[in-house]
């Protein structure tokens, strides 16, 4: 499956803020305040994982590697001194480039609850079915809560795909959660009388031994 999925590029500036900052510049130049502001507004500090502390810096290398240039220094009344940005060439380059990346290149992801599901017997049948219904049930919620963005949100339906993407797949995940569910409740996953009894017993089953020998020898 690994060999289906590309390696991102190495960016110049790979923070995902990078990525915002010169989507920001990019319809007009602006002071890093305005390229906060822009971006909040379009609420791309959930799309992108912004932290703001590091805004400054970002821009700076941004500025640093010739993605975005100076434009001028204002000052609006007692406020301090603002540098004005705007979008160089190389960084339409970079913008354009790093989109059609991102949305035609599958690259491997690790979630925390692929992490979790990767070593869930570890816990008993119980126990996983319980935690699945409580993910569920925060799932659920998520999914109200993108459906009422896209309800209420006054920006066109171009500036929230991303929700609509968000949603559809927490919707995947909850469909294919209820199956597991399903298959757990009714006792009917492969295997699962061999990890009940594994947590009944502390034993664990022959082939899973085995296949942790097989591997070792390899070694």
């Amino acid at each position: 499956m690994d060999e289906e999925f590309v390696v991102a590029k190495r960016r110049k500036v790979g923070n995902p803020m990078a990525l915002g900052v010169l989507s920001a510049v990019a319809f007009r130049q602006m002071h890093p305040y305005e390229m906060a502001a822009a971006l909040k507004g379009w609420g791309k500090e959930r799309d992108l994982q912004i932290k703001w502390g590091s805004l400054y810096t970002v821009v700076g290398n941004l500025a640093k590697h010739g993605l975005i240039a100076e434009v001028e220094s204002v000052r609006a009344g007692k406020r301090p001194e603002r540098t004005v940005y705007r979008i160089t060439e190389a960084g339409r380059a970079e913008l354009i480039d790093w989109t059609r990346e991102l949305l035609s290149t599958a690259e491997p992801e690790s979630p925390r609850f692929r992490s979790g599901l990767s070593v869930l017997p570890v816990l008993s049948p119980d126990e996983v079915v319980t935690l699945l219904q409580q993910r569920l049930e925060a799932v659920g919620r998520a999914i109200e809560a993108a459906t009422t963005t896209l309800a209420e949100e006054q920006v066109p339906r171009l500036f929230l795909i991303e929700v609509e993407y968000d949603r559809a797949m927490l919707r995947a995940e909850a469909s294919w959660m209820r199956s597991l569910l399903d298959e757990l409740e009714s006792g009917t996953l492969p295997g699962q009388d061999d990890w009940r009894r594994f947590h009944e017993t502390g034993t664990a089953p022959d082939e899973i031994i085995q296949l942790a020998e097989d591997a070792m020898r390899k070694t």
